[in-house]
């Protein structure tokens, strides 16, 4: 089952988190690069760590944190604890306030195979790579994954709670979240936590890449200090959320298409087989298009848009092809049929490939077919939460990119030191 610890996190200094807003940044995969170009100019965003810059950039991020320890821009707690994580939200047309709780920890950075740490998703190589080199030269996370667990008695929420009341930070960021950051440091309360979790397995909401890049790096430094008792590059950063009594929302990630040679005609003629096709008219119509049918999609290519739906009767190839974890989601259908079925791109091909691309903003989906930049774009609907779970304790993966857990956590509320000399603690007294 899942062991914690708790983090002696690097922060910013208390005179410089006054202005906390200033120094956070969105996710590495969710940021756009206009979001980019504008935090890059404050030399002392956290983006400089998630995403560095220049020709060797995990260079350059060791580089930069080594200047920021050292000008005491980043500060250690002197004590490891437990950061209790609220992230108070409203979705479009809401009134209502949501709060979705959980707590930032150290976790073992478990291979899948151990099936401590359940994965619903596939990735990307390239972005794996990427992290392991970060990781591996600066031994630091900027900001956590997103785990799940199940506790239907909420014993860690009361503790949550109290710390509450006297929060580190508490701040809006760049999606309108209210984000709230606060400390337990009490051993005995620590202890509930690690006693809690060591009784779970976490499903990963979000992060695969991240922590895949940990997994790596742990393999990698299986025989270094390995008569230690806590050895640091074991362990990974990670926010915990119970699902239950908690409010998880998932969002759609939309498909783009760059590179389509022929005509619409010729794909739509391809489609037929395939899919019911009606057109809608303007692709702006799509926005607000609410997909009640299971296994339908909405196109833009150009300026028109189209609901396509699958057809029933071809539903044995699905079938076929997939266990019954799988074939039920949309997203499956999706990738199997319309990417390799009809366009040809193997699903193992289509983690690699320069033709498909994953938006989770309606608008910048729109943007990016009418300026012809891409040849087309799909319009997707959410995956239950339900169906996550499921396809994780199956063992089995959806493409990438299917869920889209909102809100993001965010990044530069604290960093996550692996180093060797940092885990020097007595972290037995925890384990009580």
């Amino acid at each position: 089952m899942a062991e914690i610890l708790p983090i002696r996190a690097w922060r910013y200094r208390d005179d410089l988190a006054k202005n906390m807003e200033a120094l956070t940044a969105p996710l590495f995969d969710v940021v756009s690069q206009k979001q980019r170009d504008i935090l890059y100019k404050n030399p002392i965003n956290s983006i400089h760590l998630s995403v560095p810059q220049g020709t060797d950039p995990a260079k350059e991020a060791k580089s930069i944190l080594n200047k920021w320890k050292t000008e005491g821009i980043l500060i250690q707690d002197h004590r490891p604890g437990i950061y209790v994580y609220y992230q108070y939200f409203r979705l479009p047309g809401e009134e209502m306030e949501r709060c979705r709780k959980g707590f930032i920890a150290h976790i073992k950075a478990y291979d899948w195979k151990e099936s401590e740490i359940l994965r619903h998703e596939q990735t990307i190589p390239s972005a794996v790579s990427d992290r392991i080199d970060l990781l591996r030269s600066t031994e630091i996370q900027a900001s956590p994954t997103h785990g799940l667990y199940e506790d239907e008695e909420n014993e860690l929420e009361a503790l949550m709670d109290l710390a509450m009341e006297n929060p580190l930070y508490d701040l809006e960021d760049y999606q309108g979240v209210r984000e709230v950051l606060g400390v337990i440091t009490d051993p005995k309360a620590i202890a509930k936590f690690v006693a809690t979790l060591s009784a779970k397995k976490v499903i990963l909401a979000d992060g695969h890449h991240r922590l895949e890049a940990a997994i790596s790096f742990r393999k990698e430094m299986a025989e270094v200090n390995k008569d230690v008792a806590w050895k640091g590059t074991d362990y990974h950063v990670m926010y915990l959320t119970n699902i239950h009594g908690n409010h998880l929302q998932i969002l759609p990630t939309h498909r783009l298409y760059y590179g389509y040679p022929h005509s619409k005609e010729k794909f739509l003629d391809d489609l037929e087989p395939w899919f019911e096709s009606r057109f809608l008219g303007d692709a702006e119509e799509l926005a607000a298009y609410a997909f009640q049918r299971k296994r339908s999609f909405g196109l833009i290519w150009g300026d028109a848009a189209y609901v396509i739906k699958f057809r029933p009767e071809k539903f044995d190839v699905i079938a076929e092809a997939f266990p019954e974890a799988l074939r039920e989601l949309d997203v499956v259908i999706l990738h199997y049929i319309l990417f390799y079925k009809v366009l040809g791109l193997s699903m193992e091909d289509q983690r690699h490939s320069a033709h498909l691309g994953f938006e989770r903003n309606f608008s910048r989906c729109l943007l990016e077919v009418e300026s012809g930049i891409a040849s087309f774009a799909v319009i997707t609907r959410e995956v239950d939460l339900k169906q996550v779970v499921e396809v994780c304790k199956s063992g089995h993966v959806m493409p990438q990119k299917s869920t889209y857990f909102y809100p993001k956590a965010l990044g530069g509320l604290l960093f996550g030191s692996i180093k060797q000399e940092e885990f020097e603690y007595d972290y037995d007294q925890f384990f009580i």
